[in-house]
């Protein structure tokens, strides 16, 4: 296993939320001779900075020689994953089964979820500022948890009822454990939380406690061509872009890697791509250039920017093979994935990219022996999905979606091909590289 494939693979394995996910690359990026944008005094060419925000997004910048109004070459992508949040007030027993009570988040199918070892990763915030993070179910040794299911034999009217309808949101609950002893099951939850976290049960109304799926990612089939692992959609997209920065050099123009939060419920929220974060990280920059500040500066860099939105894309699935347009569907193991645009049937909420910027893409990606593909989600009619490329594109800047293939997305464990990450790490690395 190649250093990029198996580096991935622990990545996803470790971070299955979005702050494990900044905390690491925010490491990573110190690593490679990236500082917190507050440790500058000025910024000038070379200069590696980061932006964090609220331990959920995070912005790197390498400063190139140009102007900085002429443009950036932005990498974008979100780093939340379809999962189970807790609720503030969520601890409950009935008749001797204690639960953990739950909200979805994101697009996905309820059934999917039940009956799988689930894991609990998060953080409880104290009223004296500290935090304490939780970790249980992926370490060796630890107990996992589940939602239960309803055994077949007694299934007859759930088994009549749509997919949608099938499991019940409110009855996603995790079981957290049984007792025969009367009115001791949630007690005694609540001591072993207190015992091992310090952790009171009004202390979760400020916890950020998100149910994932239990376990490592692995190599899938025989061959060991695909990697099997949960929210590759679209940390396959923000770790590869991340990689793609620390391993280039910036030259005229400034280079980006944007890594946001909330895409998966809309891209909402201060750490969303709906938010400002990025026209203040790019302010924050601009500010300590050296050079007279003006909101000019800043909204011009943003308009003549250029952005990979790095996302993922369905791959063509021969078993359904009725739900897809062959011609313009992406693979497995062709290639990474571009995407026009993106929306539903009548191009609705798409970002259409102009296809002046797509001939340079090519030009580029060919020039640098990069492997890629074109592709739409599915049949026009179908469905659809949107991105981050939207909200891009109102910066006035040039925008295309450029991701991976992924199959069974937004299950518990999606399906990606590792040729198909290392020609995305190729493609993003290239894209840093126009001049």
């Amino acid at each position: 296993m190649n250093n990029l494939i198996g580096n991935y693979m622990d990545f996803i394995s470790d971070c299955k939320t979005e702050r494990k996910c900044v905390s690491r690359i925010e490491q990573e990026a110190r690593e490679n001779g990236y500082r917190s944008i507050d440790e500058f005094e000025s910024i000038t060419f070379g200069d590696k900075v980061f932006v964090n925000k609220m331990g959920k997004s995070i912005a790197l910048f390498e400063v190139g020689t140009g102007d900085i109004s002429e443009g950036m070459n932005i990498l974008c992508a979100h780093l939340d994953s379809p999962r189970l949040d807790v609720k503030q007030n969520p601890v409950y027993e009935k008749e001797g089964i204690v639960y953990l009570n739950t909200h979805y988040y994101g697009g996905i199918k309820k059934y999917q979820w039940v009956a799988i070892p689930l894991a609990i990763h998060g953080v409880v915030c104290l009223k004296d500022g500290s935090s304490i993070e939780v970790n249980i179910g992926d370490e060796d040794g630890d107990p996992v948890f589940c939602v239960s299911d309803i055994l077949p034999h007694i299934a007859q009217e759930q088994m009549k009822k749509p997919a949608s309808d099938f499991i019940e949101a409110e009855k996603l609950d995790l079981l957290m454990g049984a007792f025969f002893e009367e009115n001791t099951g949630k007690e005694k939850i609540l001591a072993i939380l207190k015992e091992k976290y310090g952790i009171d049960e009004v202390d979760f109304i400020s916890s950020e406690l998100e149910v994932v799926p239990a376990g490592k990612a692995r190599e899938c089939g025989l061959d060991r061509s695909l990697i099997l692992g949960y929210g590759q959609d679209d940390r396959v997209c923000g770790y590869s872009s991340a990689k793609a920065m620390f391993e280039s050099k910036a030259g005229s123009r400034t280079n980006c890697c944007l890594l946001v939060d909330k895409e998966e419920i809309g891209s909402c929220g201060a750490t969303g791509m709906r938010s400002r974060f990025l026209d203040n990280a790019v302010a924050d920059v601009v500010a300590k250039m050296n050079k007279p500040y003006s909101e000019y500066t800043v909204r011009k860099t943003l308009e003549n920017s250029m952005m990979l939105s790095s996302d993922v894309n369905s791959a063509y699935d021969p078993l359904n093979s009725e739900l897809y347009d062959k011609q313009n569907s992406s693979f497995l193991g062709k290639g990474v994935v571009f995407n026009k645009y993106t929306g539903s049937r009548g191009k609705s909420g798409a970002s259409d990219a102009n296809p002046e910027f797509i001939a340079k893409l090519r030009g580029q990606l060919e020039a640098h022996e990069v492997t890629f593909q074109t592709a739409e989600m599915a049949k026009v009619d179908v469905g659809g999905g949107g991105t981050i490329a939207l909200y891009a594109a109102y910066y006035g800047m040039q925008v295309i979606d450029c991701g991976v293939a992924v199959l069974s997305m937004h299950a518990p464990w999606e399906i990606t091909s590792r040729f198909d990450v290392e020609q995305a790490f190729a493609a993003y690395k290239a894209f840093l590289l126009i001049g």
